[in-house]
């Protein structure tokens, strides 16, 4: 079996980041969320629009930091990694739901606008929405892997710190960053979005810690969100538990 490559960029592989470099990631990644956030087009195909500058910003910014080696974040996918995506999917869904289900007990939720919305579209209105969500959710794993690697970097090449012990700084802090991220979404509920969220997200970002890839993670994101979107489009029900 071939060992997994390290984790990109924060250890000079394939390629050196510096403090600068990494500024303008997190500010690529910051301006591409404000961007998904504030343009107002949500209906089918102006939805696509900015959908695909979320994950575009991003990427742009890593092409020019890191020049050919942006393709570090993506690796191959096969069967095998299929059979993750699914597993870390499920992962996320039982753990998101067990938080959410433990904290429904003494506090009251926010619903998610998006699921919300869902009630009550028609199948063609759905597909609309849903195919916008693909290049979304490819732009949140960027959301969660560029500062999770930021923060590794940090941790590891500038305080000193072991590299186990940095990467479970990165995970917790990038889970936090993400949660935080949702606040707007969930009316600035702290609980739900830090403690709810940010455990999907943690469970998100051990997929791409165990391999490297952030088309798995990517994957597992998809298949965790698109179930609790079917079950509000076929039910009318609102999962307690999702990545966002």
């Amino acid at each position: 079996m071939t060992p997994l490559p390290d984790f990109p960029y924060y250890r000079d592989q394939p390629v050196a980041v510096h403090a600068g470099g990494w500024l303008v990631l997190l500010g690529s990644v910051a301006v591409a969320f404000t961007v998904l956030t504030l343009v107002p087009w949500r209906t089918f195909p102006l939805n696509l629009v900015p959908a695909l500058l979320f994950v575009a910003i991003p990427l742009i910014a890593l092409r020019a930091v890191t020049g050919p080696h942006w393709t570090a974040l993506f690796r191959t996918v096969g069967l095998k990694e299929i059979g993750l995506m699914v597993a870390f999917a499920l992962l996320t869904i039982v753990s998101s739901f067990g938080v959410g289900f433990a904290l429904s007990r003494v506090m009251e939720f926010a619903d998610n606008p998006a699921s919300e919305a869902m009630r009550g579209m028609t199948g063609l209105q759905f597909a609309g929405v849903l195919s916008a969500t693909v290049p979304q959710l490819i732009g949140e794993e960027l959301l969660g892997i560029l500062p999770f690697l930021a923060v590794l970097w940090l941790c590891v090449s500038r305080l000193g710190m072991q590299r186990r012990i940095g990467i479970a700084v990165a995970l917790v802090v990038s889970a936090l960053i993400f949660g935080a991220a949702h606040l707007p979404t969930y009316d600035w509920n702290w609980t739900q979005s830090l403690l709810v969220i940010g455990t999907a997200r943690m469970m998100l970002t051990l997929a791409y810690i165990v391999t490297r890839n952030l088309w798995v993670s990517a994957g597992a994101h998809i298949i965790n969100d698109w179930s609790g979107f079917f079950l509000v489009f076929e039910l009318g029900h609102v999962p307690i538990g999702t990545a966002g």
